[in-house]
Parts: structure tokens; sequence; C-alpha cells
């Protein structure tokens, strides 16, 4: 697909999205774009912050059009936040694109952010709500991944390895 991102990343909070994009983008010589950062840049605020001033509506609309953006840009990495895919625009502009699902259990998800109340749709029960919200979002998540790749137990260099190979793009 021309005018196409190189892949787009996607997957749950604590997956670690943001700095697997950005060390496949070293990596492979390539520009990162984060669509959360994007939004906060262009809202000139936090997340968190969005979804307390703004609502998640708010919030979702400006994600939606950050995605949208990135899927325009040619050869870049694409980092999305994890409820990006379940809006249903980005969910079928998503279709056809070269997409990598980082996954995690609760446990490594816990641990790497705490589950804390800064993730604002996981602030009242974060542990069963993650768990709801990956029961909600897996159908869409492994509908959309042209390739998989389990992050548990692995650090960095080592997700970076296994999404390199699953890609096809070891070196």
């Amino acid at each position: 697909m021309s005018g196409a991102p190189f892949v787009v990343v996607i997957g749950p909070p604590g997956v670690g999205k943001s700095t697997v994009a950005a060390e496949l983008a070293a990596r492979l010589g390539r520009t990162l774009v984060d669509t959360d950062a994007l939004v906060e840049e262009r809202a000139g605020a936090a997340i968190a912050d969005i979804f307390l001033d703004r609502g998640e509506a708010a919030f979702r609309e400006m994600e939606s059009e950050a995605v949208l953006d990135g899927l325009r840009q040619e050869g870049i990495v694409l980092a999305l936040g994890g409820g990006a895919p379940m809006t249903p625009a980005v969910g079928e502009a998503l279709e056809g694109h070269r997409v990598l699902l980082l996954d995690v259990g609760i446990a490594d998800a816990a641990r790497r952010i705490g589950l804390n109340v800064s993730r604002p749709l996981l602030g009242v029960n974060p542990r069963r709500s993650w768990i709801a919200t990956m029961r909600e979002r897996r159908p869409t998540y492994e509908r959309l991944a042209s390739w998989q790749v389990d992050t548990s137990g692995r650090d960095v260099p080592e997700v970076l390895e296994a999404v390199l190979a699953a890609m096809g793009e070891a070196r």
C-alpha cells in the first residue's frame, strides 16, 4: 500500500507499544509517530487531563484524527494508543495495513504500568478494568494484526528481536 506506514503498532496498556515502536523505528532507520504524543502535543495537555477536562468522546475524536493523519504518512512506524483500534473509523482504516500486535498478560502489564490512575480507563479497579478491557478489545486486535508478538517475560531487546523475526526483518 503506497503512502502508508511501514508498520502500525497496536496492543493493550502496559505492553510497551511506544517503547518497542521507538526501538523498531531506530533499528530500521524510520520515523516514529506516536499518536498519544501527537494528541498531547496538539491539545497542549496530557491524555489524563484531556479525559478529565473534555471527556473520553473528545479524546477519541482527537485520537482518531491523529491516527488517520498517521496512516497517510509513508514508511513510518506508527504507535497507537490501546483504545484507538476500537473506534470504528480507526478500526476500518487499519484494515489492509501492516499491523503489529504486541500482547502481554495481566501480571506483566501490572508490573510495567502499576495499573495506576494515570491511565484514565483503568482508574477504579485497575486489574479488573484491564482484564475486562482486554476481553473486549482482543478480538479486534487479533482481527487487525498481521503479526502478533507476546512481550510477557521479555525485555525490550528480546521483544525487538522477536518483532523483527516475525516481520521477516531480522538482520
